[in-house]
């Protein structure tokens, strides 16, 4: 299916002077001549049926909105671009998704009832924000995420004829991509994973890489409703966490590996403060010590520097020996 877009309809304000003209001179004659020329009355009253029926086939859209045309079952083309129109009174729109609600911008919140008022199709940038989706990640770990997709119908004849509803195509879909690209990634990083496919470990995660797992996952929407006519402007992560099944052994994994890397670097910073305070000693002659007093030295400095709590010094008045 091709989209077809009108070029040549926007006479509507035309059309509606010529409807009003006939309605008005219709009704006139058929009230003046019934009586005097009941043909020409006749004629008249005819008149003023086919302006009622012309009035029938204006249409108004506003910015950024589209409105398929279908006569007796056959697609006509489709209306785009502000403006009054006037199409042929039998053609009506065709919206599959006009009174589908789903979280996102743009949703018709009361349907509205008359021809065409809701069959007009929106070609606005809108934001589709899914519920949350239990996933396990990579190493089976289940992480809880969600979405925010933007994105804008490109093509109207596709959205309205390809699929049967391209709202909730398009919902569908973005739930399988997520699905796909968060088994690939673990949340932290982590050894011997490979989350880019060229068979070397990285460190990409859910948490850590954010901005490539979001391109992956637009790349894979777009490739999945390329045949709705739609057209993925962005997607955003809004959400992410482990599972609350697992999320406090995971928060006491993540204290502990935040307080053995904290140990670590205590422990690099100590030993390179006592290399220090024993070389310069050496160097400026201050005091000399054999093997025993530099291993008391060393290990005092260690306990200070090292300690969880503020050293409590004690002061030796006499000898060591």
């Amino acid at each position: 299916m091709t989209e077809k877009v009108l070029t040549n309809k926007k006479n509507g304000l035309f059309m509606l002077l010529v409807s009003l003209v006939m309605l008005i001179g219709g009704l006139i004659g058929f009230f003046a001549l019934v009586d005097r020329n009941p043909l020409v009355g006749c004629l008249c009253g005819l008149a003023a049926i086919a302006a009622g029926f012309l009035l029938a086939g204006l249409r108004v859209l506003r910015p950024q909105e589209a409105l398929v045309l279908t006569l007796f079952g056959s697609y006509v083309g489709t209306l785009k671009g502000e403006g009054f129109y006037w199409v042929n009174p039998f053609c009506t729109g065709v919206n599959p998704a006009a009174f589908t609600q789903l979280n996102q911008s743009g949703d018709v919140k009361a349907p509205r009832t008359g021809d065409n008022m809701g069959k007009k199709m929106s070609l606005k940038i809108m934001t589709l924000s899914n519920n949350k989706q239990k996933i396990n990640d990579c190493l089976g770990n289940p992480v809880e995420i969600g979405i925010a997709v933007m994105w804008r119908v490109v093509d109207t004849a596709k959205a309205a004829f390809q699929v049967d509803n391209y709202k909730a195509f398009l919902s569908l879909q973005c739930d399988s991509a997520l699905r796909n690209i968060v088994r690939i990634y673990p949340y932290d990083s982590a050894p011997n994973v490979d989350t880019t496919g060229d068979g070397l470990a990285d460190d990409g995660s859910l948490r850590g890489s954010s901005e490539v797992v979001a391109q992956r996952i637009k790349a894979e929407i777009q490739s999945r409703v390329e045949e709705a006519g739609l057209e993925i402007v962005d997607a955003r992560i809004t959400y992410l966490a482990y599972a609350p099944e697992i999320a406090a052994v995971m928060l006491q994994r993540q204290q502990a590996s935040a307080v053995v890397d904290a140990r670590k670097l205590i422990v690099d910073g100590a030993v390179s403060m006592v290399e220090i305070a024993l070389e310069r000693l050496k160097d400026n002659g201050v005091v000399y010590l054999d093997e025993e007093r530099k291993a008391a030295m060393v290990s005092n400095l260690l306990v200070v520097l090292c300690g969880n709590k503020e050293a409590q010094p004690i002061v030796n008045s006499g000898s060591l020996y």
